[in-house]
C-alpha cells in the first residue's frame, strides 16, 4: 500500500466522492448470521457518533494509546478504536492477533492506554496462568461492547485500578447508551450526550406487544419493567428500519432497536435480550443477557450462554456454564446467583460445560449445544422447579417427563 501513488490512481467514470453529509453512507460491513451474510450500512453520522461518542467516553487525548485487538473491517475496531482514536487525537496499535504473551509485551512497548475489546476477547488473555503484567502497567481503560459480568471483574481485578467503559449501539447509530463510570457492572449504562433521544416503550414480554395506554399511545415502562428500547432519528430515517410513527404523542417518529431492557431507580439501562431471542417457555419468558449477568455475580463461572430447546410441543430454556479451573458448581450458588431474578425468569435446565467455543468476534456459540437437544441427567445439570424457583439434579425421571412436555 505504502508503494502506491494517490496522484497516479485514475478512478472510475462513475466515481463521485462522498459529499460528507451526516446522512450519506460512509461504509457498508458484512456480518454473518447462521449461513447467511447480512450487510450492515453505517452513515457518516453513525461513524462520527461512535468517533466523538468514544473519545468523549474514554476522555482520550495526545497523552494516550488505543490498543486495537480487532480487525478493521470488523465494527468495532473502525468505529470504536479508529474511530475514537481519530477524534480524540490519540495514537493507535494495531496487533497481528490476540496473544496473551503478546497482549503483555506490546501494552508496555507501545505504553498502550486504552484497549478495545468485543464481547469475551479479554477471556483468552485474563485467564491465561502464565499472565504476567508485572508491578507496573499502563492500561487506565478497557472499551468495547458485550463483555461478560464474571469476566468484568476479573478484568477490572486484574488491571486495577483501570476499569471498562461499556457501550451499547445499534448498528444505524439511533441509539448509544454507555456505563462510563463502570460502578455497574453488566449495565449499559445511559444514553450517550450528543446522541439520539431514547425511551423504553412498556412492553408484555409474553404477548410480544407494546402495550398502549387509554389514549391510544405508547405507555413509558417505569423502572424495573420490561420495555423495549426506542430511539429519536434526528434527521431522515433508515427505510429498512423498524419506523413507527405517533407513538408518544402525534406525529412523532421513532426507531425500534428490537432490544428489550429494564431502567433501574437511577436511570441506567440494563440489556435483557433481543425482541426475536428472548426464549418463552411455559413458566416465562428467560432472558439470556440477564441470566448471564446473574450467574456472572459467581466468581466459579467463566463463561455463560443460554439457548432454546424444542422439546414435546414447547421450549425449554438451557444456559451452559463453564467452570473456572478448580472451581465447582452447587444448588446453594444457584440460588445466590437468580437470589434477585423473578423464577419466572429463570432457566429450566443448567449444566456445566467443558468449553463454550468463541465466534469471530468472540461472542460464546451455542451451535453444537442447540443440535445435542435436552441436556442429559448428570452429576452436574440442575433443573428449575417452577414452584419454588430452586435447583436440583436433574433425573431420568424429570428428562423424561421434559421430554413429552406438553403447554
Amino acid at each position: 500500500m505504502e508503494k502506491i501513488d494517490p496522484d497516479a490512481v485514475e478512478l472510475p467514470g462513475w466515481y463521485r466522492p462522498d459529499p460528507g453529509q451526516a446522512r450519506d453512507l460512509a461504509f457498508v460491513m458484512f456480518s454473518g448470521a447462521g449461513s447467511k451474510l447480512l450487510p450492515k450500512q453505517i452513515t457518516n453520522h453513525r461513524w462520527a457518533l461512535s468517533a466523538f461518542g468514544t473519545a468523549s467516553a474514554a476522555a482520550l487525548s495526545s497523552n494516550d494509546t488505543v490498543y486495537c485487538l480487532t480487525p478493521m473491517h470488523h465494527q468495532s475496531g473502525l468505529l470504536v478504536s479508529i474511530g475514537g482514536s481519530v477524534a480524540g487525537g490519540a495514537r493507535i496499535a494495531l496487533s497481528r492477533g490476540l496473544d496473551p504473551d503478546r497482549f503483555v509485551q506490546e501494552i508496555h512497548q507501545y505504553g498502550v492506554s486504552v484497549v478495545s475489546y468485543t464481547w469475551a476477547m479479554m477471556h483468552e488473555v485474563i485467564d491465561d496462568p502464565a499472565l504476567a503484567l508485572g508491578a507496573h502497567h499502563p492500561v487506565r481503560l478497557f472499551i468495547g461492547s458485550g463483555m461478560p459480568a464474571g469476566l468484568w471483574r476479573r478484568v477490572t481485578e486484574k488491571f486495577d485500578p483501570a476499569h471498562v467503559v461499556e457501550f451499547f449501539a445499534t448498528t444505524d447509530g439511533e441509539a448509544v447508551l454507555a456505563n462510563v463510570s463502570g460502578t455497574k457492572v453488566g449495565s449499559k449504562g445511559r444514553p450517550l450526550p450528543g446522541g439520539g433521544k431514547v425511551r423504553l416503550a412498556a412492553y408484555d414480554p409474553v404477548e410480544d406487544v407494546i402495550i398502549e395506554g387509554e389514549d391510544g399511545f405508547v405507555q413509558i415502562a417505569e423502572p424495573g419493567e420490561v420495555g423495549l428500547l426506542l430511539a429519536k432519528p434526528p434527521g431522515d430515517v433508515d427505510p429498512t428500519a423498524a419506523v413507527r410513527r405517533g407513538v408518544f404523542a402525534p406525529g412523532d417518529t421513532w426507531v425500534s432497536s428490537e432490544f428489550l431492557f429494564r431502567r433501574d431507580e437511577d436511570g441506567d439501562f440494563w440489556m435483557l435480550d433481543g425482541r426475536g431471542t428472548a426464549i418463552r417457555t411455559a413458566h416465562g419468558v428467560v432472558y439470556a443477557e440477564a441470566t448471564s449477568n446473574a450467574l456472572g455475580a459467581l466468581g466459579a463461572i467463566d463463561l455463560v450462554a443460554t439457548y432454546p430447546v424444542e422439546t414435546g410441543e414447547t421450549t425449554v430454556a438451557v444456559t451452559a456454564v463453564v467452570l473456572r479451573p478448580g472451581e465447582a458448581l452447587s444448588p446453594a450458588d444457584l440460588a445466590e446467583a437468580f437470589a434477585a431474578v423473578a423464577i419466572s425468569e429463570r432457566p429450566d435446565i443448567i449444566k456445566v460445560v467443558p468449553d463454550l467455543p468463541l465466534s469471530a468476534s468472540y461472542r460464546p456459540s451455542t451451535t453444537h449445544l442447540r443440535a445435542s437437544g435436552l441436556p442429559k441427567p448428570g452429576r452436574q445439570t440442575w433443573h428449575l422447579d417452577p414452584e419454588s424457583g430452586a435447583y436440583h439434579r436433574l433425573t431420568a425421571a424429570t428428562y423424561e417427563a421434559l421430554r413429552g412436555a406438553v403447554l
